[in-house]
């Protein structure tokens, strides 16, 4: 309970300097119309006992009633607290022309920007690859060699993935999540039953099963500006994403070294510098690029012990996409610390 006081405390704080502003209009006023505004500032003030408003700097309403708070189990109440106290610390400014964060555990979003809005994707189609091929339960080991028809006729991308190079599926699977190998998952795609087709009508499929109804697959790969989608339904994909050991286990791995016969072994880094960050907790991450979409980057990740989705899409700068996760970071390690003041 005495936490749950001070978090109170430091959401009266905001309410405090308002009604500071509104206490020295009186004094300019004549004798009855100060008796009016102190009598309505009594009623307002008896009106807060029971429950609080404020508003943070991006205008989200922010109501705790007191009686609702008793209603709720103690651990419930400490987190609705925790969260409101979030809500009132000023939005972090994020450069990404689009970008959510969502708290799983509550289910909702804590920051929304331009959220609704359908842009391309880039890379971040792959996860959706990922996902259909792991349905399809075909075998990780089984050998797949680089063809012609995997080249990329949209961007006329470079790879290192000649036309000859053989992995096993697992590998391209893992190239294709963790360094965003183009060539990975057009193969990927290409061996699937049926083909790159059967594996495109799979992957609208499953976005219509998880109610991604903004979101729209014409390629594997992500080099189609065509693949478009919004932050709202990228959440979606994410959460279903996390289901998949493999696709955790992948888009988490720092680096992959490719062993060819008679040749140099091809060595592979993660496209998200920030799992090499070992400040971070990292659950699930992937990026994307192409020139339509900006920079793109997706991740699920723990930060103040709280699991949350961050979707940052539409960043142009270089480094923007990961300058944004860490000031998402940064936004709720400071919320969170007061609460736990």
């Amino acid at each position: 309970m005495r936490k749950q006081l001070l978090i109170l405390l430091l959401l009266s704080h905001a309410l405090a300097a308002r009604a500071a502003d509104e206490a020295a209009a009186p004094q300019q006023a004549n004798g009855a119309a100060s008796a009016a505004m102190i009598e309505a500032a009594a009623a307002q003030n008896m009106a807060r006992e029971d429950a609080l408003q404020v508003k943070n700097l991006s205008g989200v309403v922010l109501a705790i009633s007191a009686t609702d708070l008793q209603a709720q189990p103690a651990q419930a109440q400490e987190e609705e607290l925790k969260s409101s106290v979030l809500k009132l610390t000023a939005s972090p400014k994020l450069r990404s022309a689009i970008g959510l964060i969502y708290d799983e555990r509550e289910q909702r979003p804590l920051y929304s920007k331009s959220a609704d809005a359908v842009t391309p994707i880039a890379s971040i189609t792959k996860l959706m690859t990922a996902m259909v091929l792991l349905d399809a339960q075909l075998p990780m080991d089984e050998e797949i060699s680089i063809s012609a028809q995997d080249a990329d006729r949209h961007k006329i991308t470079r790879s290192r993935m000649h036309p000859g190079v053989t992995a096993t599926r697992g590998e391209l699977l893992k190239l294709a999540l963790m360094a965003s190998e183009n060539r990975a998952a057009a193969a990927l795609a290409r061996t699937y039953p049926g083909g790159t087709q059967a594996a495109l009508a799979q992957m609208n499929a499953k976005a219509h099963e998880l109610g991604m109804t903004s979101t729209r697959f014409l390629d594997p790969t992500g080099l189609n500006s065509g693949n478009v989608s919004t932050a709202q339904d990228l959440v979606k994909m994410v959460r279903a994403a996390q289901g998949y050991e493999l696709i955790h286990k992948y888009t988490t791995s720092t680096s992959h070294t490719l062993e060819q016969v008679g040749h140099r072994p091809m060595q592979f880094r993660n496209t998200n510098p920030l799992v090499r960050n070992t400040s971070w907790e990292i659950g699930l991450s992937k990026t994307g690029y192409i020139s339509e979409a900006g920079r793109c980057l997706v991740m699920e990740a723990t930060i103040s012990q709280h699991p949350v989705i961050i979707v940052l899409l539409d960043s142009w700068g270089k480094h923007t996409r990961v300058g944004d996760a860490n000031r998402v970071k940064q936004w709720m390690e400071n919320g969170y610390r007061r609460a736990n003041y």
